[in-house]
């Protein structure tokens, strides 16, 4: 059995890759709270899934206390063609777009540009009068969609996946942003303004292309487009030199491979062709094939673990990084606590987080209060404000079939808590 010195060179010889100077800090396990042998079990888990065939890769980081305590590649980036995984991969994070989108726009809102109040129609007038489904067909629905519903997800628009929208979603000229697209986020957000809403704004809520509004509100108020804001505004200030909508021809290669798991086939690569399900169609190589002009505010980037580190402690520093500030601690505040009250009982979520623990009682290990989110193509993050830790899971699969190792990932991380 090792000793914790003989293991603690291990965890940390991820960290030497020249790529990753630019990453956070590092620091032993130990000195910031951690067990350096129950770190390791977030390895094992890993080890075992890849074993088993059900995930060709991942990279796995945890910080606290502001450093970096373990980040880890393991498997393959490829497995058809043997490229082991890299700290530094590229990953498909979809949904993990939102909360840098997000983000976005409370610093414009932080400007003065815009009350959360405001009605989005005010920015973009072809959302003026939205209409719901009605018994006939499309009815008023008698009330403006907010900045804020936006920013909640209770807006009352939906995704292609929805049973009653989705197939008008796509006929519609709807873009989603895991697919590829000619035309930009303006187009795609007026065909949407066009379509019924579920429901009427403020009612409940429904995960949907709010957040690809909010990337049109962004280019319409900044007077610059969503890649432009992105880059000067919060990648450059924070050193996010891996996070893009469209990966450079040059870091092709450490884009990691997508996989997809159906019970009686295992783990496969994914196919040259989009998969059809329903009026939902997704790809896997929209990140450098096709048109190239559709900055997907609720799905559009790719970036690394150690990018998205950055992001993290962002948050978890109340919006500022290292001598850059993005953010008021006032809007991390409002951005990460429940905005939901009685519209959802069970689902806590803010302004482009969810929030766990503060509906209902913890069903994992964690913290009442820790907030995150996760993507399409099976990556997660969460941050703990209370514990002053972050993790960060990498995979590239979908569907999963059932697999939940992103979740026992957050599991092992906390339960390696010493002090």
């Amino acid at each position: 059995m090792r000793t914790r010195s003989m293991r603690l060179p291990f965890v940390l010889a991820a960290l030497t890759l020249p790529a990753l100077a630019q990453t956070l800090a590092t620091a032993p396990p130990a000195s910031v709270g951690f067990s350096p042998e129950r770190l390791e079990r977030i390895s094992s888990a890993v080890d075992t899934a890849i074993r088993d065939g059900r995930i060709s890769g991942a990279v796995t980081l945890v910080a606290r206390k502001g450093r970096i305590a373990w980040l880890k590649a393991q498997g393959a980036m490829d497995k058809e063609a043997g490229t082991p995984m890299r700290p530094d991969a590229i990953f498909r994070i979809c949904s993990m777009s939102k909360p840098i989108t997000s983000a976005a726009v409370m610093m414009l809102y932080e400007e003065g540009k815009f009350l959360l109040s405001d009605p989005v129609s005010k920015y973009l007038p072809e959302f003026k009068d939205p209409k719901t489904l009605g018994p006939g067909g499309p009815i008023h629905a008698n009330a403006e969609i907010t900045i804020r519903q936006l920013l909640t997800h209770t807006s009352g628009l939906t995704y292609h996946w929805n049973s009653v929208l989705g197939q008008k979603y796509r006929d519609g000229g709807v873009a989603h942003g895991l697919l590829q697209y000619d035309g930009t986020i303006a187009d795609s957000v007026k065909a949407l303004a066009a379509q019924p809403l579920l429901f009427k704004p403020g009612e409940k809520f429904e995960y949907s292309l709010s957040v690809d509004v909010l990337g049109r509100l962004v280019e319409v108020v900044s007077g610059k487009s969503l890649d432009e804001f992105f880059r000067t505004r919060i990648f450059e200030p924070l050193g996010m030199k891996d996070t893009h909508f469209y990966v450079p021809e040059q870091k092709v290669a450490r884009l990691a491979t997508a996989y997809t798991y159906y019970d009686g086939k295992g783990l496969q690569r994914f196919p040259e062709k989009p998969i059809v399900e329903g009026p939902f169609e997704y790809s896997a190589d929209y990140p450098y094939r096709g048109p190239k002009k559709l900055y997907a505010g609720g799905a559009g980037l790719s970036s690394t673990a150690p990018d998205y580190a950055r992001f993290c402690q962002m948050m978890l520093n109340g919006g500022k990084f290292e001598d850059k500030r993005l953010l008021s601690r006032k809007s991390v505040e409002l951005m990460t606590h429940d905005q939901l009250g009685r519209i959802s009982p069970d689902t806590g979520f803010g302004l482009g987080f969810g929030v766990d623990g503060v509906k209902a009682p913890l069903t994992e290990l964690g913290t009442p209060g820790q907030y995150g989110w996760g993507g399409f193509f099976y990556t997660l993050f969460f941050i703990d404000p209370k514990e002053e830790m972050f993790g960060i899971f990498m995979g590239q699969l979908h569907p999963t079939g059932g697999l939940t190792l992103d979740r026992m990932f957050e599991s092992l991380a906390y339960q390696a808590i010493e002090n």
